[in-house]
């Protein structure tokens, strides 16, 4: 079985902490991501990235919408 991969053609900002993204397959999503320098993102070698990969996200969990938010634990 062989798997085509996925990449990311464009990233629009929609909103505060949204994103427009377009992959290569036409595929359209938009997504909720909720990081801190959230607007200083890049599309690289086909990867939604942010600095130098100090935020990024799996591919497939963007094509799938599917990124999950998870709370800052406080330190003790």
């Amino acid at each position: 079985m062989s798997h085509t991969p996925i990449n990311i053609l464009s990233a629009q900002r929609s909103g505060a902490y949204r994103l427009h993204l377009l992959f290569d397959d036409k595929t359209v999503q938009e997504v909720d991501f909720e990081p801190e320098r959230f607007a200083s993102f890049k599309v690289q070698y086909g990867e939604l990235v942010w600095g130098d990969y100090d935020l990024c996200f799996p591919v497939m969990d963007l094509y799938h919408n599917s990124i999950e938010h998870h709370e800052v634990l406080a330190t003790v």
